[in-house]
């Protein structure tokens, strides 16, 4: 199983789960976070991203694309894309069956590209009005990633199965405020290469439907490859417009 069978099985189980549904059923949020210094430090920092969910009684569809760039003194630090695709078939009031799809381009990791399809049993544990929530999961599925330079054995790529394990907790402090928990990780079953991800975010209404989001990442692989860090963190302040 190569990506080009993984990215084809995820959108033909994606794609017709939102054929048909209302299209005023979608929400959305873009965020944009841009930082220029000049004088004694150049340096340029870009952060996009899009976020759009789709929910009717029996389905939920979200989508989130990421786009991360720095530059400094003519010399680019960090270059990274990123999306992922998640469909929820809530067959009970709550719990669900998830399938999520994948792909991370991230120049300064020491692959060409990771990507991963998994799918799996949810649960929303509590929930408390419409902002308050807390989610889990877990399930299985594959990971294929290609890697920059051969490793010990050989190979250029990363191919197995995994398990996944995952959790968000979003929690309404105000009808102004938002504060945000995710957390995930990716277990190879052949390497044990673990790779968690996590993200604490809080974010204020300004006005309107604009609003200031502070968050932090931090995203660790215990098997990274040679020359590469385990361990990649990101802090951020960007502005968030709701639609």
């Amino acid at each position: 199983m190569d990506l080009r069978q993984a990215v084809a099985i995820t959108a033909v189980a994606i794609a017709p789960l939102a054929n048909g549904q209302e299209a005023d059923n979608w929400q959305g949020e873009t965020e944009l976070g841009v930082l220029i210094t000049s004088g004694n430090t150049e340096e340029t920092n870009i952060k996009g991203r899009l976020g759009l969910i789709h929910e009717v009684e029996t389905w939920r569809n979200t989508g989130e694309f990421r786009a991360n760039y720095s530059e400094t003194e003519d010399e680019t630090t960090a270059e990274k894309y990123q999306a992922a695709l998640e469909t929820n078939y809530k067959f009970a009031k709550n719990q669900y069956w998830f399938l999520r799809g994948s792909y991370v381009d991230d120049r300064f990791s020491g692959y060409d590209f990771e990507s991963t399809v998994s799918t799996g049993y949810g649960h929303r544990v509590w929930t408390s009005g419409e902002r308050s929530f807390l989610d889990l999961s877990i399930g299985g599925g594959y990971r294929y990633n290609k890697l920059e330079m051969v490793n010990a054995r050989g190979e250029d790529t990363e191919d197995e199965a995994i398990a996944r394990l995952a959790g968000q907790f979003n929690y309404a402090l105000s009808t102004n405020s938002l504060f945000q928990q995710k957390l995930s990780t990716e277990i190879g079953l052949e390497d044990n290469n673990r790779v968690t991800e996590s993200e604490t975010s809080l974010q204020a209404n300004v006005v309107g439907n604009l609003s200031m989001k502070a968050a932090f990442r931090v995203k660790h692989r215990s098997d990274p490859p040679a020359g590469s860090e385990s361990t990649d963190t990101e802090t951020s302040l960007s502005l968030l417009y709701g639609f």
